[in-house]
């Protein structure tokens, strides 16, 4: 089969296309427009296969867009271009509306479009998938509770909640134009080729370089963490196996403190790369961000019991080896901090 994904030079595009091209037969078409976290170094390892193809392509150029389609014929679509960043949305909202709304909109036309002029034996083999986040349910206030497939909208962000309109109009256009859509919502994902402005590269980056590591507030928001890989291999399944219409949870089953990864991640430089004082104390108290959602945890029984995917990787042995990876690829994230990001703060008002 064909998948055409978008967004497939971000950090979890890059993984599903390195799972499609490593560990099976199908081909791929990436679809992305290279932004500041586009980066085509993260798909070296498999840039050189017969069943790889880039096309440079902005998702809000309509004609761009049906010319993929039209050139390519996909038989999948996976969805993940998208602006993804909570504190570069509280700074400037346009680029999450127009990219994340209106590009998904012009995406799904599209799609449609194609879609209807196929025959009935590849209209049965169709998927458009859509890949979401967690953080358009908002947030947890209890202990016990978890993120089901059913539970009521309320984005707390620019980010989330365009997010949350984009996961509306596929289930709209799959009520009203029966168009064959699934959707996940996965939980923070974390693993090699991370874009730096994120909790888990930052610090590994910041503690490696002697310099502060922010945390916001007290470091109390709870997250559950999955190994991009596990989620690599969870989005496949939903896109080959899931039953139209259907949305899927996808979680690690690793709730933990903000406070909790960093002092994780130091406890494990400790050991590989030591230095005259511990790493924890970098750790610095920054103020916190406006809208700051608590508790993020996902109920990922649904996919478990339907598809039969759990993660592979436990926290401790994901963190494990994202840090080895940032020790092993210092071309790789090199490269991306001589560009637009220097680490600094961001998500100020």
């Amino acid at each position: 089969m064909i998948f055409l994904i978008t967004g497939g030079a971000g950090f979890i595009g890059s993984a599903v296309i390195r799972e499609l091209i490593n560990n099976t037969t199908h081909s791929v078409i990436n679809l992305d427009k290279l932004t500041y976290a586009g980066n085509l170094q993260s798909l070296e390892s498999v840039s050189n296969s017969d069943r790889y193809i880039f096309e440079k392509v902005d998702i809000c150029d309509t004609k761009e867009v049906e010319r993929v389609f039209e050139t390519h014929k996909p038989d999948i679509v996976m969805h993940l271009a998208a602006e993804s960043h909570v504190d570069r949305s509280i700074d400037d909202a346009d680029d999450f509306i127009q990219t994340n709304i209106v590009g998904t909109y012009i995406l799904l036309e599209k799609a449609k479009e194609y879609f209807l002029r196929l025959d009935d034996d590849k209209k049965d083999i169709f998927r458009f998938h859509h890949i979401s986040t967690d953080e358009v349910y908002g947030d947890l206030y209890g202990t016990d509770d978890l993120f089901t497939e059913r539970t009521p909208y309320s984005p707390s962000s620019p980010y989330s909640a365009s997010k949350a309109s984009s996961d509306h109009l596929v289930r709209a256009w799959q009520r009203t134009y029966n168009f064959p859509t699934l959707i996940t919502n996965c939980s923070n994902n974390y693993g090699p080729f991370h874009f730096p402005e994120k909790l888990i590269p930052l610090v590994i980056l910041n503690a490696l370089d002697g310099k502060s590591l922010p945390i916001y507030g007290k470091g109390n928001q709870i997250r559950d963490w999955l190994f991009v890989e596990d989620h690599a291999r969870a989005l496949i399944k939903v896109a080959t196996q899931g039953n139209i219409g259907e949305t899927y949870n996808i979680g690690g089953h690793n709730e933990k403190k903000n406070i909790e990864v960093v002092e994780t991640i130091c406890s494990i430089l400790d050991r590989k790369v030591p230095k005259d004082i511990p790493y924890k104390d970098l750790i610095t108290f920054v103020k916190d961000r406006p809208g700051h959602d608590i508790r993020y945890a996902i109920d990922a029984s649904k996919i478990a019991k339907d598809l039969d995917w759990i993660p592979e990787e436990s926290f401790e042995s994901g963190l494990e080896k994202t840090v080895d990876w940032y020790l092993n690829n210092k071309e790789w994230w090199s490269s991306v901090l001589d560009g637009s990001y220097q680490r600094e703060r961001l998500g100020q008002i």
